[in-house]
């Protein structure tokens, strides 16, 4: 049964509300720290944390049995893990040993007391159970709350906007057709050996090892015949991937016929079935590539195409830089305020910049009061910049392609430069979140890859907002300093 924290305070344990953090630190750490104990002593945003965090996650659990991890305790080191852009490994260990964390935590104590301990797994559990949506809904208060509370905005004042977007990799090596069908070979063996192991009795599969090692070789002859150059290249190439996909079909052909030969006694069979089902199909569909792009030489279209047999939702993205000129992930969209805060993103899921920017402003202009919004040349078609002049005062969106004499008379004002020139604060912004994590996603499945990004933005409100906190208390502290006796 979770709770959402009631802390029982024992003899030499700090409250929350006395944890000290120094207002000279420019730390993230002590910065996020600053946001997190604000929030919570804050009773209104406290309350509504506490309240999104039971919906999704008290949600259809029992009221009974034994007490899990604090709905508290879980916010923050979920937060942590992105603010630092640290391993799960590592989030154990702060977890355990950072003072100023622990007592934000509410769970430090005085020496001679028994220390409450974190498992590795109780964490991975905890902080890996947070959903997109409902990430989505904690950013929502903290960005209320750090507009009201924390850089005093007026509910009806105007917000300054500017939207950019940026690729989120996903953890996937570069792909070809040839080492994709590897690694769905391998893992294909990967699951035989789970029966081998599981049942002892199974025929048919003495030289599994020999399988791999073959498949491995001749991927790699493959690979290397690829890259290199000199003469004769175009029949190395050919011959290579004879040979492998004459192995690969073989492979294919033994699975076939000794899938009825695997019991199923359990679910934990199923799965392996299942798996073992989905990547035969992926050794299949390679298998069919390669023999298409280097035996029949056709060109693959790009629908067709795999990026990540792990990973299927990855995308090749090719945003016209010189380095890197490919980024494999997903494209997010950003939107920024005058003040830092990123109070919109939207993942994209292959789709340009120009596509979304209608969406994005109807779901803003719901919210906010706007009195400019930036973008860059890649949100520009003939329809989105006249219909967001209807709603807002200034919309500053380069055009792309030839320009009218009235476009570029617009383009050349000083209004428009100057607002032009402000929108290159998003990259900053962009670069501080990268740095935040969301420069390669390490978690598996879009499900966690969404969270990921969701929990990345929290922490870099968060992180913002805690910096804007620190700065008073240390304006405050210098003018204390400036206006006591000793100081004239």
């Amino acid at each position: 049964m979770r709770q959402r924290f009631e802390q029982q305070l024992t003899l030499g344990q700090l409250p929350i509300e006395e944890t000290f953090i120094n207002p000279k630190s420019k730390n993230a750490i002590d910065e996020l720290l600053a946001a997190l104990k604000e929030i919570y002593c804050n009773k209104a945003y406290n309350e509504q944390i506490f309240r999104t965090l039971e919906r999704y996650i008290k949600t259809g659990k029992k009221a009974t049995g034994r007490k899990g991890m604090d709905l508290w305790t879980i916010f923050v080191l979920a937060q942590l893990r992105l603010c630092l852009n640290i391993s799960y490994e590592m989030l154990h260990n702060l977890a355990n040993n950072h003072q100023t964390l622990r007592h934000i935590m509410g769970v430090e104590r005085a020496f001679g007391y028994e220390r409450i301990v974190f498992e590795y797994q109780n964490i991975y559990d905890n902080v890996s159970a947070l959903s997109d949506e409902l990430v989505k809904e904690l950013n929502a208060i903290i960005l209320e709350f750090g507009h009201r509370q924390v850089f005093k905005k007026k509910e009806t004042a105007a917000l300054h906007l500017k939207t950019d977007s940026f690729v989120v990799e996903s953890n996937v090596h570069f792909p070809t057709d040839y080492n994709l069908l590897w690694d769905s070979a391998r893992k294909c063996l990967d699951q035989v050996s789970k029966f081998l192991a599981k049942y002892r009795g199974i025929e048919g599969w003495r030289k599994i090892v020999n399988w791999r090692g073959e498949m491995k070789g001749l991927m790699r002859e493959l690979g290397k015949a690829s890259s290199s150059g000199g003469k004769g290249k175009h029949e190395r190439v050919i011959n290579a991937a004879k040979r492998y996909l004459t192995k690969a079909k073989a492979l294919l052909r033994k699975l076939n016929e000794e899938l009825p030969n695997f019991p199923i006694n359990d679910t934990t069979d199923l799965a392996v079935i299942l798996t073992l089902e989905h990547f035969m199909g992926l050794i299949d569909k390679h298998v069919d590539v390669i023999e298409r792009r280097i035996l029949k030489g056709e060109k693959i279209p790009h629908g067709e195409k795999l990026f990540s047999v792990f990973e299927t939702y990855t995308e090749w993205v090719k945003k016209g830089k010189l380095y890197p000129n490919v980024e494999l992930g997903k494209k997010l969209a950003i939107t920024t305020d005058q003040y830092d805060l990123i109070v919109d993103y939207k993942l994209m899921h292959e789709t340009q910049d120009r596509d979304i920017t209608l969406e994005v402003a109807d779901r803003m202009l719901s919210r906010y009061n706007i009195n400019s919004w930036s973008f860059d040349k890649g949100f520009w078609n003939k329809d989105n910049k006249p219909l967001l002049q209807l709603e807002i005062p200034k919309v500053i969106m380069p055009k792309l392609g030839k320009r009218s004499k009235a476009e570029e008379a617009e383009e050349s004002s000083r209004s428009f430069r100057r607002l032009k020139n402000k929108h290159s604060a998003i990259e900053s912004n962009i670069n501080e979140l990268e740095n935040r994590g969301l420069d390669r996603c390490p978690d598996r499945g879009l499900h966690h890859y969404s969270r990921y990004i969701g929990l990345a933005v929290c922490a870099y409100n968060l992180k913002k907002i805690g910096r804007q906190i620190l700065n008073k208390e240390r304006e405050a502290l210098q003018n204390a300093i400036y206006q006591s006796p000793c100081a004239a």
